[in-house]
């Protein structure tokens, strides 16, 4: 049996319960199961000092996502985009992949358990990937206006960028395989390639 270990934080609860529904399943997994991966006796009930619920935990994981995802973009929000165009998708995608690579867990549960939370899961969609979408769109738009692009629609020329950069790590996340089992630097290099002929950029 596990020990009880002291000063379990309300940070660890959330990590150990996020794995374990990725990896085992929802509804696999019992209150039990993250008090013992959290160090915690399984009858010790010291997970509901924190939750009151197994449900109430999932909907913390997720709205703590969305916390970091807010400060997250508050930080980057006036950060200035490089003003060469291959460079500014490269910062984009860098920091797309980063958010993904740190929240690998809760975008497998996401995708596996959507159908029984669709209520809370799409607060996550909204609240990550319209950021992400619209971002793009905002820095495509301007692109276009400055007169540096020939985009026709901006809107619809993000969400195919953005869909196929995060199809790499979803899909490894999802499968263990990434698109063609390409190694991560030659997948972002021919997508820039592939995003800056998106583009039409012209020689203003």
């Amino acid at each position: 049996m596990a020990r009880t270990t002291p000063g379990v934080t309300r940070r660890r609860i959330l990590d150990e319960a996020v794995h374990l529904f990725a990896t085992r399943g929802y509804d696999a997994t019992s209150v039990a199961d993250i008090q013992t991966a959290c160090g915690l006796h399984p009858g010790s009930g010291a997970l509901y000092k924190h939750f009151p619920s197994k449900a109430a935990l999932l909907e913390a994981a997720v709205h703590d996502n969305l916390a970091r995802l807010a400060a997250r973009t508050a930080e980057t929000a006036d950060a200035r985009l490089p003003e060469d165009p291959r460079e500014a998708l490269r910062v984009l995608a860098d920091d797309v992949w980063a958010f993904m690579a740190a929240d690998r867990d809760l975008i497998r549960l996401m995708i596996r358990e959507f159908t029984g939370f669709p209520e809370l899961f799409e607060q996550m969609w909204r609240g990550v990937l319209a950021t992400v979408y619209r971002r793009g769109t905002e820095w495509i738009t301007t692109l276009r206006d400055q007169g540096r692009a020939e985009v026709s629609d901006p809107e619809a020329t993000a969400a195919v960028l953005v869909a196929s950069l995060t199809y790499y790590p979803i899909l490894d996340v999802l499968i263990g395989h990434t698109p063609g089992d390409l190694a991560p630097d030659r997948f972002l290099a021919a997508w820039l390639d592939s995003s800056i002929a998106a583009l039409r950029l012209t020689s203003r």
